[in-house]
Order: C-alpha cells, then structure tokens, then sequence
C-alpha cells in the first residue's frame, strides 16, 4: 500500500511538473522506468542488461501500432508475436518465465494508474 501511495504520490507531483515545463513524456517514461524497475525488483547488472532490450521492444510496439492502426485483426497478431519474442529476451536477462511475465504486467498496471491520475485530474479540472 505504501509503494502505490508513493507512486501516486510521485505521478502527482510530476504531472504538476509537467504542465510547467513541458517534458511530460520525459517525466511520464522516467516515471515507467522507476515503476518497472521497482515492480521487477531489478539488480543494477540486470537493468544495464534489461533497460536495452527493453527499449528495443518498446521501439517495436510503437512502430507496430503506426503501421497496423487500421488493422485490428494485423495489429493484435503482431503484438502478440512481439511479446512472445520479447518474453523469451526478457527471460534470459530476468532468468524466469515468472520475472519476464511480470514486465508485461508491470506497464500494464503502470498505464493502468496513469489513466486513473488522468481521469482524476480530468474531473477536478472540469
């Protein structure tokens, strides 16, 4: 409970920040890399390992949804096929199929709370 309460907590703060001074996608991605790092309880050799391939899959996934935007069908098979890709890469710097599931659910469950802080700033705002 403690560790939500903290990353609200920081959400909070940096989606103030951002208004201010215009790096929201900075602060959002440096806000997913402390989550994730948290959530897969990362040694400092694994995320010099991890961070990398992560990036690539992160790269894939968006050059995904660019291309298939008008495919439904083309893009859930393709991201499908990415992620099974990347669980196998996850799992040889994580070293179970336990820890590199876990990074799919952690940006689940990060995209998850910054919908809610958004929804939450949306109906204070108006």
């Amino acid at each position: 409970m403690k560790k939500f309460i903290f990353i609200l907590l920081a959400i909070s703060t940096s989606f103030a920040g951002m208004s201010q001074n215009g790096k929201k996608g900075q602060t959002v991605q440096g806000l997913k890399i402390a989550y994730i790092t948290r959530e897969l309880n990362l040694t400092t050799e694994e995320a010099q390992i991890f961070w990398p391939v992560y990036y690539a899959y992160f790269d894939e996934m968006k050059k995904t949804r660019q291309e298939t935007k008008d495919d439904v069908l083309a893009f859930d098979e393709k991201i499908l096929f990415i992620k099974k890709k990347y669980s196998l890469e996850f799992k040889k710097v994580l070293g179970t199929d336990e820890r590199a599931n876990k990074v799919f659910l952690a940006e689940r469950n990060f995209g998850a709370i910054i919908r809610k802080e958004i929804m939450l700033r949306q109906k204070n705002k108006g």
